[in-house]
């Protein structure tokens, strides 16, 4: 699967699996494996530079990359894993490249996959959130996860319990955290994918951790964000000049993720304006710039939601 719109994906995977079932019991074939759990693998963690680990989603549905910092004196963890029992697999793999006491964490965004698996962590955890993030949690509260835990049992047994960990420090734009040898600046990117988007730039390896405002997977674009914000990020991103960036889902890559996502968005907005200025409804401008797009960037269902904000921003 590529497309990872949350309630989308999920919901589109039990639908084909659910016709697939429906159709061997006629046919007498025999269905397909069930979707793989979101759960995060233990024994893949890869070191990707001298002080960067990943443990990579392997191409699972809700199930982020999970990055790990280590310096001299401090570890930081990027993202949790969809509740505590991902989370406790995350820092058993922490325990694996890391005997530091002191351990921070950060989550690129509030999404339950990236951001509940906090619970798994030991109370001494320092928790980092940009004032972004803590005003999207007051605001949402639990309100995705519960809508999470509806997708299957295992989704409900994950995230039983599950809540947001206070945050112990809060920064407007930048934080930056010293873990001896390396540092790494935490980045409150504005509102892209959400309102508390947060990427993380690991110094002097020069990893980007980028969410899903970078990735090579198309945009996935949060209702009411701007896509002049979209392509403010990855100027942003670009200007740090990194060698790997590690995204909230799919394959690492480098600054031309940057580069590929900001040209998407360009041509999307342009085109969009071109033709509702020509008279098009939203719905003949989703098909046109489809059949456009596809060639370069694949079918994706992902493609609609760019189009659809690209349109409504237009003048």
């Amino acid at each position: 699967m590529t497309g990872r719109r949350v309630g989308i994906a999920v919901a589109a995977v039990a639908v084909v699996v659910g016709l697939t079932a429906a159709a061997a019991r006629q046919t007498g074939t025999t269905p397909p494996a069930p979707p793989v759990p979101p759960l995060v693998r233990e024994g893949v963690t890869e070191k990707i530079s001298p002080h960067v680990y990943e443990i990579p989603d392997n191409g699972v549905p809700l199930v982020p990359n999970v990055g790990i910092v280590v310096g001299s004196k401090a570890t930081l963890v990027i993202d949790t894993g969809l509740g505590a029992r991902n989370g406790a697999t995350v820092m058993r793999e922490v325990a694996k490249v890391s005997t530091n006491a002191d351990l921070y964490l950060v989550t690129t965004h509030v999404h339950p996959e990236h951001d509940l698996g906090a619970g798994g962590f030991p109370a001494t955890v320092k928790m980092i959130r940009s004032k972004d993030q803590v005003d999207e949690i007051a605001a949402s509260g639990l309100d995705m996860a519960k809508r999470f835990a509806g997708f299957s049992p295992l989704h409900a047994e994950l995230l039983q319990g599950a809540e947001f960990r206070k945050a112990d420090s809060t920064f407007e734009r930048e934080h930056t955290v010293d873990l001896g040898g390396v540092t790494v600046r935490v980045l409150a990117m504005g509102f892209n994918h959400t309102r508390g988007d947060t990427a993380a730039f690991v110094e002097p390896d020069r990893v980007l951790f980028s969410g899903d405002v970078s990735m090579l997977l198309l945009p996935s674009v949060g209702a009411g964000a701007s896509l002049d914000q979209w392509l403010a990020s990855q100027d942003r991103f670009t200007a740090l000049q990194p060698a790997r960036v590690v995204p909230s889902h799919g394959p690492t890559g480098d600054a031309s993720v940057m580069t590929r996502t900001k040209a998407f968005v360009s041509t999307v907005q342009k085109r969009a304006a071109e033709l509702k200025k020509a008279g098009k409804t939203v719905d003949e401008t989703i098909a046109t710039l489809q059949a456009e797009l596809e060639p370069t960037y694949g079918k994706s269902p992902r493609m609609v939601g760019p189009i659809r904000a690209a349109y409504a921003q237009a003048p």
